[in-house]
């Protein structure tokens, strides 16, 4: 949509160094204070914003047509967005795209979620890459009038993501069954109806495809809040459990979480985690997480699997990980990202018991590493 060059600018990103970013603001206004990360996926922007794993982070994107393709209900990853506001280059244009319902502004608007374009993206990914995921207040305003001062000192007053525990806020209130299965042309979502192992599911914040992803690999599965105890989850007689992605710090949610986890463990049932799951059940092992850099976000992330030996790329959403020289003995690196060395895969030597940090539902991303939700039912068919 053309602007006039000298049009005032209706929303300003604020960093916690000082610098402000001025340009157009769309979807809801209003101001937000968050972590700002970039992810690089060139697909799935209604996915990535819907993602509970964005939980008190403002998404940057690298690719600069979002909101072409418009919004539609069939890609929500939960029922809102999660992510705090997106940050992009250019302004949304009109969707073109048979699924499309609903334009990307007018779809942030009525879910409360701020939005700026007409950003220089490129100069804001190397200031993260370089100083690390800053902390930041967004603000849109039709009128164009900013309190920069006090957006830089909301900025600096954010508390960050370290020892934040943000499952709790998006993990379901009480537990569910899920039987949909993942989408096929042309009838959408299928039913699971001949399931052979049933599941539990611990909702850190987990997205919807990765449910559907354990339906169509032949498991029954009962969604758990984050919240459950072994006792909770043992109740169900599961075949194995599930530990969902999610957000915040790991060390904060790993409070409650590791417990049940140690209590799952005794039982010898298979275990197969992803994400935060992955950070969890490395806690539960005796590992350590840390906060990394600026994460990795995106859906062109190479990770090798060193049992196979084999590449993968892979869709990646963590500012944490797992440290992979805390490993104890008996249980190893299965996974490990050739862009920077970091840990992504563990597992148990002795038993069937293995997480990843990539997102293998590949929501959006490329679906090579389907095979580990097989491995899963492999292992409880065994």
């Amino acid at each position: 949509m053309p602007h006039a060059p000298d049009a005032r600018p209706t929303a300003c990103l604020a960093l916690a160094d000082g610098s402000l970013f001025y340009g157009r603001g769309f979807g809801a206004e209003g101001e937000v204070a968050a972590e700002l990360c970039f992810n690089t996926a060139m697909t799935g922007y209604q996915e990535i914003m819907t993602d509970p794993s964005y939980a008190g982070q403002v998404v940057t994107f690298t690719f600069p047509h979002i909101g072409n393709v418009g919004v539609n209900p069939d890609d929500d990853e939960t029922a809102d967005p999660v992510a705090e506001g997106m940050v992009v280059k250019w302004d949304p244009t009109e969707p073109s795209n048979w699924r499309s319902t609903e334009r990307l502004g007018e779809w942030l608007a009525r879910r409360g979620r701020v939005a700026i374009g007409g950003v220089d993206t490129r100069r804001l990914t190397r200031a993260i890459r370089q100083q690390g995921a800053p902390h930041v207040a967004l603000a849109h305003r039709a009128d164009g009038k900013f309190d920069t001062a006090a957006l830089v000192a909301k900025a600096r007053s954010f508390a960050g993501l370290e020892g934040m525990d943000l499952a709790k806020q998006v993990t379901c209130a009480q537990s569910y069954r899920w039987d949909e299965m993942r989408w096929a042309w042309p009838d959408g979502f299928p039913r699971q109806t001949q399931a052979r192992h049933k599941v539990v599911a611990i909702d850190y914040g987990a997205k919807r495809n990765i449910l559907r992803c354990l339906a169509s690999a032949g498991c029954e599965v009962t969604v758990m809040p984050a919240t459950a105890t072994a006792e909770d989850v043992l109740a169900q007689g599961p075949d194995g459990v599930f530990l969902s992605n999610g957000p915040g710090d790991p060390a904060a949610t790993g409070e409650y979480a590791v417990p049940m986890i140690r209590g799952v463990l005794e039982k010898n049932l298979p275990l197969f985690g992803i994400c935060l799951g992955h950070q969890m059940l490395g806690l539960a092992l005796g590992a350590r997480t840390i906060k990394m850099n600026h994460g990795h976000h995106g859906a062109n992330h190479p990770v090798k699997d060193l049992t196979t030996g084999k590449v993968e790329i892979t869709s990646m959403n963590h500012g944490f990980a797992v440290d992979s020289q805390t490993l104890p003995e008996g249980v190893v690196q299965s996974h490990v990202s050739l862009f920077d060395g970091s840990n992504c895969g563990i597992r148990m030597e002795d038993r069937p018991v293995f997480s990843v940090q990539h997102h293998p539902e590949a929501s959006p991303g490329p679906q090579d590493s389907f095979y580990l939700f097989e491995r899963f039912a492999a292992s409880m068919d065994r």
